[in-house]
């Protein structure tokens, strides 16, 4: 039981580690269409630092309404999918951004807590306790999220022609942006900007989870385990979309406009 155990916390690691490798592989800086706006402009800006920019949205695309969409920022760090330009990604940005998301603070910082509330519940109880088992459960976790975000947003996202971006609210309301954090778990933009049902976000998880029983224990092997994990991915991903709604507008709150980093998003 400990030999299988062992191999099945190094197989969620090799997942992980594997991209790293790639990471390295991968040409340093962004794609065109991932450009920060304003790049090159000489402008000195944080990595994370909202820039609110309202562009003109395409025929059809989310925005069109009385709240535009469309708030864009620069390359932001702990959320990379929070879209920096309305032009369509290449099948490299969409690999880049999946790499950039696999190891990005928010997926570490979600690995970490849902291997220690795991732990906590000593769920599942082959791993039992100590840190050797808390390792092999954020391993997992974070070779489910990585793989998560490989179908998702490169895989699917490329072979369907849709984008995996985040767009953010202007001035969200609370009560708005849980339901626009819902919506845009079942509603994307496709290439052409245009709203489309998320195939691509609706059969990453499913693929994922799929993939996950070949490394997580054996009691976990189960459809109804997979359909339960699937769930709570999908709760993350409402959680996540929460944060990135709101992100430029803590930036604004925290008044960090006052030292010129956030414009007001009221003008």
């Amino acid at each position: 039981m400990t030999t299988h155990l062992r191999s099945s916390s190094r197989l969620s690691y090799r997942f992980f580690l594997c991209l790293l490798f790639a990471l390295l592989l991968l040409p340093s800086g962004n794609t065109h269409a991932q450009k920060p706006a304003g790049a090159g402009s000489g402008n000195t800006t944080l990595p994370d630092s909202p820039q609110p920019k309202q562009e003109t949205a395409p025929s059809g695309a989310v925005g069109t309404t009385a709240k535009v969409i469309g708030y864009m920022t620069n390359r932001s760090l702990v959320f990379p999918d929070i879209a920096t330009s309305s032009r369509p990604l290449t099948a490299g940005s969409k690999f880049k951004l999946f790499i950039n998301e696999s190891i990005s603070p928010a997926y570490v910082i979600a690995a970490a807590s849902s291997a220690g509330i795991s732990q906590a519940r000593n769920v599942p109880s082959a791993y039992g306790q100590g840190w050797d088992a808390y390792g092999g459960r954020f391993g997992a976790a974070m070779g489910r999220a990585s793989s998560n975000s490989f179908f998702a947003t490169f895989l699917f996202a490329t072979a369907l022609h849709q984008d995996p971006r985040f767009y953010p609210e202007i001035n969200p309301s609370f009560w708005g942006a849980v339901k626009y954090s819902t919506k845009r778990l079942v509603i994307t933009r496709n290439d052409a900007g245009d709203s489309v049902v998320n195939a691509s976000g609706l059969l990453g998880p499913f693929a994922a989870e799929g993939l996950a029983n070949a490394y997580l224990p054996v009691s976990e092997q189960t459809a109804g385990k997979s359909l339960e994990r699937v769930g709570i991915d999908f709760a993350w991903r409402f959680a996540g979309n929460m944060f990135k709604d709101y992100w430029p507008k803590i930036f604004h709150d925290l008044g960090l406009n006052r030292l010129k980093v956030v414009p007001d998003p009221s003008k």
